[in-house]
């Protein structure tokens, strides 16, 4: 793919820009394009600006004590704003003594034409996920009044990722965006490409989609041109360019490796020729009443199109699916029944069992996705650790590692076979499941084995998994990379095996800070989603402890769980709008009454707010406790309440 030579063919191309139009226009005729560049936005001062004047008197007064500033431009505008009002000299003084922090180059650079250096640089490519994770790595936000110079619209998700670490966030905007003064050239576009006239589009800055938007809707055009968008091949620069897109639910189809005009002109020459066919191919085949004989080949498994897969994908849905963590268990009375004539650990290695007790629950709940019925930690067994489930005690370890030399002795998952019962739960429960219901393979993450298999078992302080961690950060890797490399054979013997989607459980991952999760486990759970099978879903789900949520976002394909310590709207805003979520009822509820039931029922989908991708789950698993009636009650309630 990357050999080819980049040549739109004669696409029609319509680009979005305002500084640089005439050079992105020779870029697209130069590499076969027909373009049709229109300037789309331009900043204008706001003035007199008071809030910008506040702004700089609580920095001078000493109120503020970090500054972030987003952009170059934004930074000479409220220089611009305050210098009538205030002693400009002061407030640069003043910046200079306390934390600074730049948003890429731009800002950098506008801070050095007033002999100003910045305390920290986000890297590349500088959106808000790398801003605050180089806050994590520097800077303590805990009762920190914070100036935030913003660009373009407000950033929601960056407002509350430095909220949540503690932070007093103080806005400003130094200037607005506005149309260009010249319309011609951006209408014309918006009406070609509501009418189907282009045949790819290209973003170059994140404000291009708002202003996009609100000249279709002058012109009366908002249907029909995010009908055309559908039809075409969306380029955008970069990662910032991309959330604000999908925020305003524009498909977002390539994206340049590096966030530069020239990178996205010959990467989406490169590859829009190829989307555009086969988009194109899908939109022209014929519809019939009835499907032909041969319409499992051109549709797919009908699991491919289940509800719960379409949420994986953040696609729209009728209605919100929903499955239900430990959905097959000691709640049920058929569950009960083959415990009784069976130990748990030997029903995990039992295929035909482990299908039968989920296909029971599915069939019973009316849930949309069934989890194979598995434990965490019987892939602990091969790599070397003596696993037994007590009863009254739950899993032990008896042969715990108690310091770095015992690491290794941890093995290696060399042969994927000895954990072949669970491939065979897969493929049995695959078997088994009506072919709509989408099977979903499991493995706890790195940490939360790690700390089974340092502690020996539960822990409420993780005393030996911390000191270990601390202590010997070499050895730790140790441990946790043959853990990583474990799962991730692990989970894609599962796939090859028949799961459609694998979720990562990592249970007591709450008891660690940002700080210590983004050194010691962010790395390892990297290398999983690098090597896990980039043809399905993963969610990634962990407990306790919500400022994590925003480095639990994975990869693209990366569906994030959430448990129930947090409200579903300020999670889905910390993780980002562009991943779906799972969750997150609190499992306890289900011990309430149904009126209870359907009161947080309807509160948590109020949170996601009818949003594409939300999968409706517990913030945990269902307790043993629990009423059956009551979960079948809440399966129906959210189908119901659900409901296009």
């Amino acid at each position: 793919m990357t050999d080819r030579k980049p040549d739109f063919g004669g696409l029609r191309v319509a680009a979005l820009e305002s500084r640089r139009a005439d050079d992105l226009k020779r870029m697209i005729e130069k590499h076969g394009g027909v373009a049709f560049v229109s300037p789309s936005m331009r900043e204008v001062p706001i003035e007199p600006n008071r809030d910008a004047i506040d702004f700089a008197y609580k920095v001078m007064t000493g109120q503020i004590g970090v500054v972030i500033l987003t952009t170059g431009v934004g930074f000479r505008h409220l220089l611009r704003a305050t210098e009538k009002h205030l002693d400009n000299q002061k407030f640069l003084d003043s910046l200079s003594d306390i934390v600074t922090v730049c948003r890429g180059p731009k800002p950098v650079a506008a801070m050095k034409e007033v002999g100003l250096k910045p305390t920290h640089r986000v890297p590349e490519p500088n959106t808000w996920r790398e801003l605050l994770t180089t806050l994590d790595e520097n800077v303590s936000l805990v009762n920190q009044n914070v100036g935030l110079q913003e660009y373009g619209v407000t950033n929601t998700s960056l407002i509350a990722g430095l909220e949540a670490r503690g932070a007093t966030v103080f806005p400003v905007r130094p200037y607005a965006w506005d149309f260009p003064e010249d319309q011609t050239l951006l209408r014309q576009n918006v009406r070609a490409l509501a009418s189907g006239q282009r045949d790819v589009v290209m973003f170059t800055s994140a404000h291009q989609a708002v202003n996009l938007l609100r000249c279709a809707e002058e012109l009366k055009l908002v249907n029909e041109l995010r009908q055309g968008l559908k039809r075409m091949v969306v380029a955008s620069i970069g990662p910032t360019t991309s959330q604000m897109l999908e925020e305003s639910e524009i498909r977002v189809d390539l994206e340049p490796e590096h966030p530069k005009m020239g990178h996205l002109v010959v990467d989406t020459a490169r590859r829009a020729g190829e989307i555009h066919t086969n988009r194109h191919t899908i939109q022209m085949m014929p519809i019939h009443d009835e499907l032909p004989m041969n319409a499992a080949e051109t549709t797919g498994p009908a699991w491919q199109q289940s509800l719960f897969l379409k949420a994986c994908r953040g696609e729209p849905t009728e209605r919100t699916p929903i499955w239900l963590m430990r959905q097959a268990g000691r709640y049920m009375a058929e569950y009960r029944e083959v415990r009784a004539k069976t130990s748990f650990l030997d029903l995990c290695k039992n295929p035909q069992l482990c299908s039968e007790v989920m296909c029971t629950a599915v069939d019973k709940l009316g849930v949309d996705a069934a989890i194979i019925f598995s434990d965490l930690l019987p892939i602990l067994e091969p790599l070397g650790f003596d696993l037994e489930f007590v009863k009254g005690d739950g899993p032990v370890i008896h042969n715990p590692i108690r310091g770095g030399a015992q690491v290794d002795r941890v093995k290696e998952l060399d042969e994927p076979g000895s954990m072949q019962f669970v491939y065979d739960t897969v493929r049995q429960t695959r078997a088994d499941m009506p072919d709509e219901i989408p099977v979903i393979g499991f493995s706890g993450s790195p940490f939360t084995l790690a700390s089974y298999a340092i502690e020996g078992g539960g822990s409420r302080a993780y005393t030996n998994t911390k000191q270990l961690m601390y202590t010997d950060p070499g050895a730790w890797n140790a441990l946790m990379s043959r853990l990583s490399r474990a799962i991730v054979l692990y989970l894609n013997e599962q796939i090859a095996a028949g799961a459609n989607c694998v979720q990562l459980f990592d249970s007591w991952v709450g008891c660690l800070s940002t700080n210590d999760y983004k050194q010691f486990v962010l790395p390892h759970m990297r290398h999983i989603f690098e090597g896990v099978d980039p043809s399905v879903p993963v969610i990634n789900f962990g407990t306790g402890n919500p400022m994590l949520l925003p480095l639990m976002r994975g990869d693209r394909r990366t569906v994030v769980g959430v448990d129930w310590r947090i409200d579903l709207d300020a999670a889905w805003k910390m993780i980002g709008a562009d991943r779906p979520v799972q969750g997150n009822l609190e499992p306890a509820v289900l011990l309430g009454t149904p009126e209870l039931i359907k009161e947080r029922a309807a509160m948590v989908l109020q949170q996601a707010g009818g949003r594409p991708g939300h999968i409706f789950n517990l913030g945990h698993g269902v307790f043993q406790q629990t009423p059956v009636e009551n979960v079948i009650a809440l399966v129906e309630m959210v189908k119901e309440l659900s409901a296009v």
